[in-house]
Protein backbone atom coordinates (compact mmCIF):
# COMPACT_ATOMS: atom_id res chain seq x y z
CA UNK A 1 0.00 0.00 0.00
CA UNK A 2 1.39 3.63 -0.76
CA UNK A 3 0.16 6.86 0.16
CA UNK A 4 0.71 10.78 -0.19
CA UNK A 5 -1.69 13.66 0.28
CA UNK A 6 -2.32 16.15 -2.14
CA UNK A 7 -3.73 19.76 -2.08
CA UNK A 8 -6.63 20.15 -4.51
CA UNK A 9 -5.49 23.29 -6.86
CA UNK A 10 -8.30 23.18 -9.42
CA UNK A 11 -10.70 26.49 -8.60
CA UNK A 12 -13.92 23.99 -8.74
CA UNK A 13 -12.90 21.17 -6.51
CA UNK A 14 -14.17 17.45 -8.07
CA UNK A 15 -17.45 18.82 -9.93
CA UNK A 16 -18.48 16.80 -12.89
CA UNK A 17 -15.71 17.00 -14.94
CA UNK A 18 -12.75 16.78 -13.08
CA UNK A 19 -13.89 13.81 -10.85
CA UNK A 20 -15.01 11.62 -14.65
CA UNK A 21 -11.45 12.37 -15.71
CA UNK A 22 -10.02 11.06 -12.55
CA UNK A 23 -12.31 8.54 -12.06
CA UNK A 24 -11.95 7.08 -15.69
CA UNK A 25 -7.81 7.47 -15.54
CA UNK A 26 -8.03 5.03 -11.71
CA UNK A 27 -10.79 2.48 -13.19
CA UNK A 28 -7.29 1.30 -15.76
CA UNK A 29 -5.45 0.44 -13.07
CA UNK A 30 -6.24 -2.96 -11.18
CA UNK A 31 -5.22 -1.30 -7.61
CA UNK A 32 -7.88 -0.12 -5.38
CA UNK A 33 -7.67 3.29 -4.87
CA UNK A 34 -9.11 5.53 -2.74
CA UNK A 35 -9.02 9.31 -1.48
CA UNK A 36 -9.38 10.00 2.00
CA UNK A 37 -11.14 13.41 3.04
CA UNK A 38 -12.74 14.88 5.90
CA UNK A 39 -12.52 11.52 7.66
CA UNK A 40 -14.00 9.15 5.16
CA UNK A 41 -12.62 6.58 2.42
CA UNK A 42 -14.00 7.46 -1.23
CA UNK A 43 -13.99 5.00 -3.81
CA UNK A 44 -11.86 6.66 -6.42
CA UNK A 45 -12.99 4.90 -9.02
CA UNK A 46 -16.76 5.75 -8.40
CA UNK A 47 -17.83 9.17 -9.98
CA UNK A 48 -20.61 9.49 -7.69
CA UNK A 49 -18.63 8.66 -4.75
CA UNK A 50 -16.09 11.47 -5.77
CA UNK A 51 -18.89 13.90 -6.67
CA UNK A 52 -20.95 13.11 -3.04
CA UNK A 53 -17.37 14.03 -1.10
CA UNK A 54 -17.53 17.99 -1.99
CA UNK A 55 -13.93 18.45 -2.72
CA UNK A 56 -13.49 21.65 -2.95
CA UNK A 57 -10.45 23.85 -4.38
CA UNK A 58 -7.83 23.87 -1.67
CA UNK A 59 -8.96 20.70 0.02
CA UNK A 60 -6.14 18.33 1.33
CA UNK A 61 -6.36 14.56 0.30
CA UNK A 62 -4.68 11.42 0.56
CA UNK A 63 -4.78 8.88 -2.21
CA UNK A 64 -3.97 5.53 -1.18
CA UNK A 65 -3.53 3.01 -3.25
CA UNK A 66 -3.39 -1.16 -2.82
CA UNK A 67 -2.29 -3.79 -5.42
CA UNK A 68 -0.20 -5.00 -8.23
CA UNK A 69 -0.12 -1.25 -9.49
CA UNK A 70 -0.23 0.68 -6.68
CA UNK A 71 3.09 3.27 -7.30
CA UNK A 72 1.74 3.78 -11.14
CA UNK A 73 -1.96 4.42 -9.89
CA UNK A 74 -0.68 6.99 -6.86
CA UNK A 75 1.90 8.66 -9.50
CA UNK A 76 -0.71 9.06 -11.92
CA UNK A 77 -3.13 10.38 -9.30
CA UNK A 78 -0.74 12.72 -8.04
CA UNK A 79 -0.19 14.27 -11.45
CA UNK A 80 -3.51 14.39 -12.36
CA UNK A 81 -4.31 16.31 -8.97
CA UNK A 82 -1.58 18.46 -8.78
CA UNK A 83 -1.81 19.88 -12.48
CA UNK A 84 -5.48 20.80 -11.64
CA UNK A 85 -7.70 18.05 -13.25
CA UNK A 86 -6.99 19.45 -16.45
CA UNK A 87 -8.42 22.86 -16.09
Amino acid sequence: MVSKKVTVVNAQGFHMRPAGVFAGEMGKFQSDVTIMFGGRSVNAKSLMNIIAACIKCGAEIEIVCDGPDEQAALDKAVEMVESGLGE
